[in-house]
């Protein structure tokens, strides 16, 4: 598990030291256990993202911009490999005003993880209620998150 994720971080190129900070924050903190999967998680600025990454991967970097990544494992097969999953959702700020998030799949090598723009305001908590299908059960995961400017 923890390969892959820091394997994402690797693929991204985030350029800031503080990227390993954030990989520590997301393996102890942001994993969730939901029936036969591992669900890790996380939501971030998309200006942590080099201009090169966000272009190859679609992603508009703006101080306005949150980008959620989600990676499940199965945690039934030894070594817990990364599994390929159906996700939808929304977002909802504290005002009750919702967006649907549109995730995108990534494959690289042995893994797969899942990515979805928010637009925010400053120091903007938005709650994520998302439903993910692996084909055998559906589970539901919900956190918060709050996005500040630079």
């Amino acid at each position: 598990m923890q390969l892959s994720l820091k394997k994402f971080f690797r693929h991204l190129s985030f350029a800031l030291p503080f990227a390993f900070l954030l990989l520590t924050n997301a393996n102890a903190e942001n994993m969730k256990k939901l029936g036969d999967m591992n669900v890790h998680y996380m939501a971030i600025s998309a200006t942590f993202l080099t201009p090169e990454v966000a272009k190859a991967y679609g992603i508009e970097r703006s101080n306005y911009n949150g980008l959620i990544n989600i990676a499940v494992m199965d945690n039934t097969i030894k070594g817990n490999p990364a599994q390929k999953v159906k996700i939808t959702g929304k977002a909802v700020n504290l005002l009750g005003q919702d967006k649907d998030l549109s995730f995108v799949e990534v494959v690289e090598g042995d893994a797969v993880y899942y990515l979805a723009q928010v637009m925010h305001r400053n120091e903007e908590t938005i709650r994520f209620n998302l439903t993910i299908d692996n084909g055998k059960e559906q589970q539901q995961l919900s956190f918060k998150h709050t996005f500040y400017t630079d």
